[in-house]
């Protein structure tokens, strides 16, 4: 039944939204500090020196410290472009990078771009999500291009979706395209997720 798994999971989105727009920016400042702590020690566990990582919006936790820190340190972050067909192109992330609002409203890189298949040379993939449950089902924000990049990379490396704690659930309804992670990553623990493919 794809009908009752899209309503499903639509009326999951739109709670998972609502809570993160009631959020104060003191509880996203705090956030993003604790996501940065988890993603440096992640990194410095799994030895990365490619990673592939996105820009947070305002309302999901903060990502853009962790990786102008990494940047920083001398770590490759690739970033990801919104396409009109549905795939990622990517750029490197610099110090000196400008952010444009992308094809949806996203913070993305402006500069030199690179094809989808960049992103088969990283290490560590960080990707957004509304919610992983804990058979690492990623629910995403319905326009699935994470879905697709996952899903059409040759060798997957370590994937961890970066969320709140309290996004961390029990179940997300899942549909045959859905692609799981390895892990999670919140402003307090990185969880490892053992049923997971990578």
């Amino acid at each position: 039944m794809p009908d009752s798994i899209e309503q499903a999971k639509r009326a999951l989105r739109a709670d998972l939204r609502e809570r993160r727009q009631i959020l104060s920016a003191h509880a996203r400042e705090i956030a993003e500090g604790g996501v940065k702590e988890q993603l440096d020690a992640l990194v410095e566990r799994l030895g990365a020196r490619s990673i592939s990582c996105f820009l947070s919006t305002t309302t999901e936790p903060g990502t853009h410290a962790f990786v102008a820190d990494a940047v920083a340190r001398g770590i490759r972050v690739l970033l990801p472009i919104t396409r009109e067909d549905g795939l990622l192109d990517w750029a490197v992330a610099t110090p000196d990078a400008d952010i444009a609002e992308g094809l949806f409203g996203l913070p993305e890189p402006v500069g030199d771009v690179l094809g989808p298949i960049a992103v088969n040379d990283v290490d560590l993939l960080v990707i957004p999500a509304a919610a992983v449950d804990r058979h690492g089902m990623r629910l995403g924000w319905g326009r699935g291009y994470f879905d697709k990049t996952l899903g059409s990379m040759e060798k997957c490396p370590p994937v961890y979706a970066v969320i709140f704690d309290s996004e961390f659930l029990d179940d997300v309804p899942r549909d045959v395209h859905d692609q799981p992670v390895s892990g999670v990553v919140t402003p307090t623990r990185t969880v490892l997720i053992d049923d997971s493919p990578a």
